[in-house]
């Protein structure tokens, strides 16, 4: 596709899921559901879990590692530099020719520049760095890359966010924009806006990552879920940041 066919794409498709999200003044966090004691545990660092693993991504970003004996401070410097980089993932690999979220940037980080292995999915240092990383953009906005190569996952993406899966015949959108605000049990749904990632919750206990999330929502709609790393949740990932465009990061956020 031509650079300027792609970008008229890309328009044409903004425009498009533009009209079925929610109106931007109507949209809320997560954060805005919980009650007054969680909301706290979230503001005080001191007092929400997801420091601990801020701690250990705070040392392995120092950590020489691999055969190359590299750690990410000799590449990047100071991990303040990285002030928005959380904000504008999922982005388009070259290597992989389609986005990557930024667990799986890490993980090339490693393979390619540290020569080391790749951490597992949901491993606590692939947490644990990737926390200390989106802490880094805490309260800047969500500003997915205006990028003409994004275009067709973002189409994936919103296709995957509207289609009915599973036993329950349910979409992500029969939730998450026509029944937010509404009690499931006891719970308050929510607008799925991905601002708190790696979030830690407390029915978990534990901090975990969208993908995580993801799955569990496909699991709940007695749907087959995806391996972790597949196509399939980078592009809903990607859509999602999407949708809570200008938004701001709340990582590590805490959830019930």
């Amino acid at each position: 596709m031509k650079p300027r066919a792609a970008l008229l794409a890309v328009l044409a498709l903004a425009a498009t899921v533009a009209r079925a999200e929610i109106p931007e003044a109507e949209r809320r966090s997560g954060y805005h559901d919980m009650g007054p004691s969680v909301q706290a545990m979230q503001d005080d660092d001191a007092a929400n879990p997801g420091t601990l693993w801020l701690l250990q991504g705070e040392a392995l970003w120092d950590r020489r590692q691999g055969a190359a004996a590299k750690s990410c401070a000799d590449c990047h410097g100071a991990a303040s530099g990285l002030a928005g980089v959380a904000a504008r993932y999922p982005a388009f690999s070259g290597v992989s020719s389609r986005p990557i979220d930024l667990e799986q940037r890490i993980n090339l980080c490693r393979t390619d520049n540290q020569k080391a292995d790749a951490w597992a999915y949901e491993s606590r240092e692939l947490l644990s760095l990737s926390a200390y990383v989106a802490r880094q953009s805490r309260d800047l906005p969500i500003a997915p890359p205006a990028d003409p190569r994004l275009a067709p996952f973002l189409a994936a993406g919103a296709d995957l966010f509207a289609r009915r899966q599973g036993q329950l015949n349910l979409s992500c959108a029969q939730c998450h924009d026509d029944n937010h605000g509404k009690k499931l049990a006891a719970a308050t749904i929510p607008q799925a806006h991905p601002t708190g990632y790696p979030i830690y919750r407390l029915e978990w206990q534990s901090l975990g990552s969208l993908q995580r999330r993801l799955r569990n929502c496909l699991i709940g709609m007695r749907a087959e879920p995806y391996a972790y790393g597949a196509p399939e949740y980078v592009d809903l990932e990607l859509y999602l940041m999407s949708r809570a465009r200008g938004m701001p990061l709340e990582a590590p956020g805490v959830r019930p």
